[in-house]
């Protein structure tokens, strides 16, 4: 079954904030009648290593042909869906279409069968959109100089605050360590987690589209 594609330009985006880009992508997502009201069906994922360095290809950032870049971490958000149709990924900082069904997005951004060293494995942390978004806080201090200068210019809107009035924490969402993944996906109470845990599950590259096909059964 064929993804119609949207317009990027529907969606807010501010370079290098992909975190808030997705935020405010989820809201629209939900509000737009395109996700379910409450976000259920969406899951945020924060892509990371121990080294904060990840290589994605197909990023508008790039200045390469094949479109590769190396993050300190990225930011999507994938859609699941019932029947046969398979999830959708959401990255505004992509140019492959969008949205992408997830094997494309894998296999052309992540390319897991490319050949990395240790330093550049990718790790996700998948987040359960609703709590994401009522948890979730930045108050951008991790863009700013030992000065307080803007290392690159803010999003216009006001800096997103967690309903319990948390004004940041982004680092417990991108501080990502190999030791945090879980070793099997398959097992209930890894799905238990997800649905109950702020900070969600961490898994590995080799695990991500068998653990998001398993959310698509529940």
């Amino acid at each position: 079954m064929a993804t119609s594609t949207m317009d990027v330009l529907h969606f807010q985006h501010t370079p290098f904030y992909c975190e808030e880009n997705v935020y405010l992508l989820c809201k629209k997502l939900c509000s737009d009648g395109i996700a379910k009201a409450d976000g259920s069906d969406l899951f945020v994922v924060f892509i990371s290593n121990e080294k904060k360095q990840i290589p994605l290809w197909n990023q508008k950032a790039s200045k390469r042909a094949d479109g590769v870049i190396l993050w300190d971490y990225h930011v999507i958000c994938i859609q699941i869906k019932q029947g046969n149709i398979p999830p959708l990924v959401w990255d505004l900082d992509s140019t492959l279409p969008f949205p992408s069904p997830l094997p494309l997005y894998v296999s052309e951004t992540i390319r897991p069968s490319f050949q990395l060293f240790s330093d550049y494995n990718r790790l996700f942390r998948v987040v359960h959109a609703p709590l994401f978004l009522r948890s979730f806080a930045s108050d951008r201090r991790h863009m700013k100089d030992s000065g307080g200068k803007w290392i690159e210019e803010p999003p216009s809107h006001e800096p997103i605050v967690a309903e319990d009035g948390t004004l940041h924490n982004l680092n417990e969402y991108i501080n990502i360590s190999v030791a945090d993944a879980i070793t099997d996906v398959t097992i209930s109470s890894v799905k238990d987690v997800i649905f109950t845990q702020k900070n969600g599950v961490v898994i590995k590259a080799n695990q991500l589209v068998e653990f998001i096909c398993q959310l698509s059964l529940e």
